[in-house]
């Protein structure tokens, strides 16, 4: 069974950064591909970004573009999201998800985290 644990969130003023992490376990992850989802007060989730996790192809949110970057360490089973000059519009709970296969997408993951929860004051 698939096992992924968030950690790294807090509260950030404005243009600050933050470095999210997910472990994972469970699997051996070379079929898998790896993303990040949040979810603001009284929105639905979406989709952040995505990496491959055999080769590290990524795809990213339109919204997150040239301040967000998504990577992964193999040996330690870690996803990472480095969030760069966040906004109050980044408050949300992020959510580390994995789908099987080689698409870097925003769906079809079936596993989940707990989720960490990421507050930008402005």
């Amino acid at each position: 069974q698939v096992q992924l644990v968030e950690s790294g969130g807090g509260l950030v003023q404005a243009g600050g950064s933050l470095r999210l992490s997910c472990a994972a376990s469970g699997r051996t992850f070379s079929n898998y591909v790896m993303g990040w989802f949040r979810q603001a007060p009284g929105k639905g989730r979406e989709f952040v970004a995505a990496i491959r996790w055999s080769d590290g192809r990524t795809s990213y949110a339109d919204s997150v573009k040239g301040r967000f970057t998504i990577s992964r360490d193999n040996a330690k089973n870690t996803l990472y999201l480095q969030m760069n000059t966040l906004t109050p519009e980044d408050t949300a709970v992020y959510y580390c998800a994995a789908r099987t296969g080689q698409l870097v997408i925003s769906t079809g993951y079936n596993y989940w985290g707990q989720g960490t929860q990421v507050t930008v004051s402005s």
